[in-house]
C-alpha cells in the first residue's frame, strides 16, 4: 500500500508570512461583518467560519468565542455546543459538496498548527478521492473550484436551512 499525503505548500505563506498577533477568533466575530470574516454560522457560544488558507474548499473552522487555549478549558455546555456545530457542518458540507470523507481535528497549542495557540479551534475538512494532484506538489498551486466569497454564499444558506430544519 503506497503511502498518502495532503501537500499544502501554498500554506507556507500563512506560516512564514507577517502575524498580526491578533486573534482572528476573538476579532472576526466582534467586527460582526460575517462576509467579510467568512463566519457562515453563528451559534450560542461558538461560531463556524472558513478557513481562509483552506487545504479544501469547504474548509471550516469551529470555534467558542470565548478566548480559551484548550479544550479542557470549556465547561460542558460549550463542548456539546462545540461538537454539535461541527455536527452540523458535516451535514451541511455533504449538502453543498458531496465529499466522500473527512478529517477533523482540534488544534491546540502552538505545535499542533495552531497559529493562534491560546484560543482552541476544530478543523473540518472536506476530503475526495484524488484530493491532492500534482499541481500543488509539482507547481505550489492549489486548485480549488470555488471562491472562498461562493463557498461562503452556499454554506451560510446550507447553515440557516440546517438551522431552521
Amino acid at each position: 500500500m503506497s503511502e498518502q499525503r495532503l501537500w499544502a505548500p501554498w500554506r507556507l505563506e500563512y506560516i512564514r508570512g507577517p502575524k498580526s498577533g491578533e486573534c482572528i477568533f476573538c476579532t472576526r466575530p466582534e467586527a460582526r461583518d460575517d462576509a467579510a470574516s467568512y463566519i457562515v454560522h453563528r451559534g450560542e457560544g461558538c461560531f463556524v467560519m472558513l478557513n481562509a488558507f483552506p487545504y479544501n474548499n469547504g474548509h471550516l473552522m469551529v470555534a467558542p468565542y470565548r478566548h480559551a487555549g484548550s479544550i479542557a478549558d470549556l465547561d460542558q455546555p460549550l463542548l456539546l455546543e462545540l461538537m454539535t456545530m461541527a455536527q452540523t457542518a458535516l451535514g451541511v458540507l455533504e449538502e453543498v459538496y458531496g465529499p466522500e470523507g473527512f478529517n477533523m481535528g482540534i488544534n491546540q497549542g502552538k505545535i499542533a498548527g495552531a497559529g493562534f495557540e491560546d484560543h482552541v479551534h476544530l478543523h473540518v475538512v472536506p476530503r475526495w478521492a484524488g484530493d491532492t494532484n500534482y499541481m500543488p506538489v509539482i507547481a505550489s498551486t492549489r486548485v480549488l473550484p470555488q471562491s472562498l466569497e461562493d463557498s461562503f454564499a452556499e454554506l451560510q444558506a446550507a447553515f440557516e436551512r440546517a438551522s431552521s430544519a
